[in-house]
Protein backbone atom coordinates (compact mmCIF):
# COMPACT_ATOMS: atom_id res chain seq x y z
CA UNK A 1 0.00 0.00 0.00
CA UNK A 2 1.57 3.16 -1.15
CA UNK A 3 0.26 6.34 0.98
CA UNK A 4 0.06 9.94 -0.80
CA UNK A 5 -0.12 12.85 0.95
CA UNK A 6 -1.37 16.10 0.20
CA UNK A 7 -1.78 19.21 2.16
CA UNK A 8 -5.61 20.59 0.83
CA UNK A 9 -7.91 19.19 -1.07
CA UNK A 10 -7.24 21.89 -3.85
CA UNK A 11 -4.00 19.88 -4.65
CA UNK A 12 -5.45 16.27 -4.64
CA UNK A 13 -9.01 17.29 -6.35
CA UNK A 14 -8.07 15.64 -9.78
CA UNK A 15 -5.55 12.75 -8.75
CA UNK A 16 -8.86 11.42 -6.22
CA UNK A 17 -11.29 12.11 -9.28
CA UNK A 18 -8.77 9.58 -11.07
CA UNK A 19 -9.10 6.62 -8.86
CA UNK A 20 -10.91 3.68 -9.16
CA UNK A 21 -13.14 1.83 -6.18
CA UNK A 22 -12.85 5.19 -4.43
CA UNK A 23 -13.86 4.19 -0.51
CA UNK A 24 -13.74 6.96 2.59
CA UNK A 25 -12.90 5.95 5.56
CA UNK A 26 -12.62 8.38 9.32
CA UNK A 27 -9.47 8.66 10.74
CA UNK A 28 -9.23 10.71 13.83
CA UNK A 29 -10.94 13.92 12.71
CA UNK A 30 -10.01 13.66 9.33
CA UNK A 31 -10.92 11.33 6.32
CA UNK A 32 -8.79 8.55 4.41
CA UNK A 33 -9.77 7.98 0.63
CA UNK A 34 -9.05 4.36 -0.59
CA UNK A 35 -8.53 3.43 -4.35
CA UNK A 36 -6.37 2.35 -7.22
CA UNK A 37 -4.54 3.59 -10.28
CA UNK A 38 -4.49 0.36 -12.44
CA UNK A 39 -3.63 -2.25 -9.73
CA UNK A 40 -1.72 -0.18 -7.61
CA UNK A 41 -3.91 0.27 -4.46
CA UNK A 42 -3.28 4.02 -2.83
CA UNK A 43 -4.37 5.54 0.84
CA UNK A 44 -4.63 9.43 0.67
CA UNK A 45 -4.76 12.07 3.30
CA UNK A 46 -4.81 15.73 3.65
CA UNK A 47 -2.25 16.96 6.18
CA UNK A 48 -4.02 20.36 6.50
CA UNK A 49 -1.09 23.41 6.16
CA UNK A 50 1.75 24.09 8.67
CA UNK A 51 3.18 22.71 11.14
CA UNK A 52 1.03 22.32 13.84
CA UNK A 53 -1.72 20.38 11.74
CA UNK A 54 0.74 18.41 9.54
CA UNK A 55 2.72 16.68 12.56
CA UNK A 56 -0.67 15.76 14.36
CA UNK A 57 -1.95 14.45 11.64
CA UNK A 58 0.65 12.63 10.63
CA UNK A 59 1.44 10.99 14.07
CA UNK A 60 -2.39 9.94 13.88
CA UNK A 61 -1.77 8.55 10.85
CA UNK A 62 1.22 6.78 11.24
CA UNK A 63 -0.03 5.47 14.84
CA UNK A 64 -1.06 2.35 13.42
CA UNK A 65 -1.21 2.17 9.46
CA UNK A 66 2.10 0.41 7.66
CA UNK A 67 2.59 1.40 4.16
CA UNK A 68 5.74 0.63 1.76
CA UNK A 69 5.77 4.06 0.58
CA UNK A 70 4.44 7.86 1.40
CA UNK A 71 4.17 10.18 -1.18
CA UNK A 72 4.26 13.85 -0.05
CA UNK A 73 2.52 15.53 -3.09
CA UNK A 74 1.55 18.78 -3.19
CA UNK A 75 1.82 22.34 -4.24
CA UNK A 76 5.02 24.89 -3.74
CA UNK A 77 6.54 28.22 -4.45
CA UNK A 78 9.34 28.69 -6.89
CA UNK A 79 12.32 30.20 -5.86
CA UNK A 80 14.55 29.36 -8.73
CA UNK A 81 14.02 32.06 -11.36
CA UNK A 82 13.72 29.56 -13.94
CA UNK A 83 11.01 27.36 -12.81
CA UNK A 84 7.85 27.97 -14.03
CA UNK A 85 4.23 26.98 -13.20
CA UNK A 86 3.15 23.52 -13.86
CA UNK A 87 7.03 22.46 -13.49
CA UNK A 88 6.89 19.52 -11.57
CA UNK A 89 9.78 19.33 -8.73
CA UNK A 90 11.44 15.97 -7.37
CA UNK A 91 13.15 16.71 -3.55
CA UNK A 92 16.17 14.94 -3.71
CA UNK A 93 16.74 16.27 -0.14
CA UNK A 94 14.30 14.90 1.50
CA UNK A 95 13.66 11.93 -0.85
CA UNK A 96 15.00 8.36 1.02
CA UNK A 97 13.39 6.26 -1.60
CA UNK A 98 14.67 5.37 -5.16
CA UNK A 99 14.33 8.63 -7.08
CA UNK A 100 11.85 7.54 -9.96
CA UNK A 101 13.94 7.85 -14.02
CA UNK A 102 12.46 11.56 -14.67
CA UNK A 103 12.16 9.96 -18.64
CA UNK A 104 8.99 8.31 -16.84
CA UNK A 105 7.67 11.93 -17.12
CA UNK A 106 8.74 13.07 -20.50
CA UNK A 107 5.97 14.63 -21.10
CA UNK A 108 6.14 17.15 -18.10
CA UNK A 109 9.01 19.40 -16.99
CA UNK A 110 10.79 17.85 -14.39
CA UNK A 111 13.48 18.97 -11.68
CA UNK A 112 15.50 16.84 -9.14
CA UNK A 113 16.53 19.65 -6.92
CA UNK A 114 16.13 20.45 -3.09
CA UNK A 115 12.80 21.44 -1.40
CA UNK A 116 12.64 23.91 1.41
CA UNK A 117 10.04 23.53 4.19
CA UNK A 118 9.43 27.35 5.84
CA UNK A 119 6.90 28.39 8.79
CA UNK A 120 4.96 31.15 6.94
CA UNK A 121 3.77 31.33 3.27
CA UNK A 122 6.80 33.00 1.20
CA UNK A 123 5.63 35.67 -1.44
CA UNK A 124 7.88 38.58 -2.08
CA UNK A 125 10.31 38.26 -4.95
CA UNK A 126 13.29 39.42 -2.61
CA UNK A 127 11.95 37.22 0.20
CA UNK A 128 12.48 34.12 -2.60
CA UNK A 129 15.78 35.23 -3.31
CA UNK A 130 17.28 35.40 0.07
CA UNK A 131 15.94 31.90 0.67
CA UNK A 132 17.48 30.69 -2.98
CA UNK A 133 20.64 32.31 -2.27
CA UNK A 134 21.07 30.77 1.49
CA UNK A 135 19.82 27.67 0.89
CA UNK A 136 20.38 26.58 -3.08
CA UNK A 137 17.12 24.94 -2.79
CA UNK A 138 14.90 25.21 -5.74
CA UNK A 139 11.61 25.70 -4.22
CA UNK A 140 9.92 26.04 -0.59
CA UNK A 141 5.81 24.15 0.98
CA UNK A 142 5.08 24.62 4.34
CA UNK A 143 5.05 20.40 4.87
CA UNK A 144 7.46 18.36 3.48
CA UNK A 145 10.20 18.25 6.21
CA UNK A 146 7.31 17.51 8.96
CA UNK A 147 6.06 14.72 7.13
CA UNK A 148 9.78 13.45 6.43
CA UNK A 149 10.36 12.86 9.64
CA UNK A 150 7.74 11.61 10.71
CA UNK A 151 7.87 9.07 8.09
CA UNK A 152 11.88 8.86 9.20
CA UNK A 153 10.59 7.83 12.93
CA UNK A 154 8.57 5.11 11.74
CA UNK A 155 10.99 4.10 8.88
CA UNK A 156 9.00 4.78 5.85
CA UNK A 157 10.45 5.62 2.62
CA UNK A 158 8.89 8.82 1.37
CA UNK A 159 9.07 10.22 -1.81
CA UNK A 160 8.95 14.11 -2.40
CA UNK A 161 7.11 15.53 -5.74
CA UNK A 162 5.95 18.55 -5.58
CA UNK A 163 4.34 21.13 -8.08
CA UNK A 164 5.16 24.68 -8.59
CA UNK A 165 1.85 26.82 -7.84
CA UNK A 166 3.65 30.76 -8.04
CA UNK A 167 6.73 32.06 -8.95
CA UNK A 168 8.76 35.42 -8.31
CA UNK A 169 7.01 36.58 -11.50
CA UNK A 170 3.59 34.82 -10.79
CA UNK A 171 3.38 35.92 -7.27
CA UNK A 172 0.31 35.03 -5.04
CA UNK A 173 -2.55 37.34 -6.20
CA UNK A 174 -3.39 38.66 -2.82
CA UNK A 175 -2.15 38.69 1.09
CA UNK A 176 -1.62 35.21 2.22
CA UNK A 177 -3.68 36.11 5.27
CA UNK A 178 -6.84 36.27 2.58
CA UNK A 179 -6.01 33.50 0.85
CA UNK A 180 -6.05 30.98 3.63
CA UNK A 181 -6.65 31.15 7.29
CA UNK A 182 -3.62 29.01 9.01
CA UNK A 183 -5.69 28.39 12.75
CA UNK A 184 -8.85 27.81 10.79
CA UNK A 185 -7.56 25.80 7.66
CA UNK A 186 -10.04 26.97 5.58
CA UNK A 187 -10.20 30.41 3.08
CA UNK A 188 -12.82 32.42 4.48
CA UNK A 189 -15.47 33.57 1.96
CA UNK A 190 -16.52 37.13 3.58
CA UNK A 191 -12.48 38.06 4.20
CA UNK A 192 -12.43 37.30 0.48
CA UNK A 193 -14.74 39.00 -0.91
CA UNK A 194 -14.45 42.28 1.12
CA UNK A 195 -10.92 42.55 0.35
CA UNK A 196 -11.91 42.34 -3.49
CA UNK A 197 -14.25 44.93 -2.79
CA UNK A 198 -12.01 47.12 -1.31
CA UNK A 199 -9.22 46.34 -4.26
CA UNK A 200 -10.75 45.25 -7.61
CA UNK A 201 -7.52 45.69 -9.18
CA UNK A 202 -7.06 42.38 -8.14
CA UNK A 203 -10.01 40.76 -9.13
CA UNK A 204 -7.64 39.94 -12.49
CA UNK A 205 -4.94 38.82 -10.54
CA UNK A 206 -7.11 36.42 -8.70
CA UNK A 207 -9.06 35.13 -11.36
CA UNK A 208 -4.97 34.44 -13.18
CA UNK A 209 -4.23 32.50 -10.19
CA UNK A 210 -6.76 29.98 -9.94
CA UNK A 211 -5.88 29.27 -13.61
CA UNK A 212 -1.83 28.45 -12.17
CA UNK A 213 -4.09 26.35 -9.30
CA UNK A 214 -5.23 24.60 -12.20
CA UNK A 215 -2.41 24.00 -14.35
CA UNK A 216 -0.06 22.92 -10.91
CA UNK A 217 -2.72 20.70 -10.25
CA UNK A 218 -2.90 19.13 -13.65
CA UNK A 219 0.47 18.95 -13.53
CA UNK A 220 1.00 16.98 -10.19
CA UNK A 221 -1.85 14.42 -11.60
CA UNK A 222 -0.16 13.55 -14.09
CA UNK A 223 2.93 13.22 -12.91
CA UNK A 224 1.78 10.92 -9.57
CA UNK A 225 -0.52 8.68 -12.18
CA UNK A 226 2.49 7.97 -14.55
CA UNK A 227 4.74 6.98 -11.54
CA UNK A 228 2.43 5.00 -10.18
CA UNK A 229 1.63 2.82 -13.61
CA UNK A 230 5.51 2.85 -14.07
CA UNK A 231 5.45 0.28 -11.66
CA UNK A 232 8.95 2.19 -10.56
CA UNK A 233 7.70 3.05 -7.26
Amino acid sequence: MIAITFALPAESAAFIKALRDKQREPCGEFEIVHGKIDNRSVEIFHTGVGEKICRHRMATLLQNRRFELLISAGFAGALDRELKVGDVVIAKNLSTTKIPDASLLADLVVTLRDIITAKHVIDSAEERLRLAQITGAAAVDMETDFIARACAEHALPMLSLRAISDTAARPLPLPPHVLFDIERQETSATKLSLYLLMHPARVLRMISFLQQVRTARRALTRALEALLRSKML
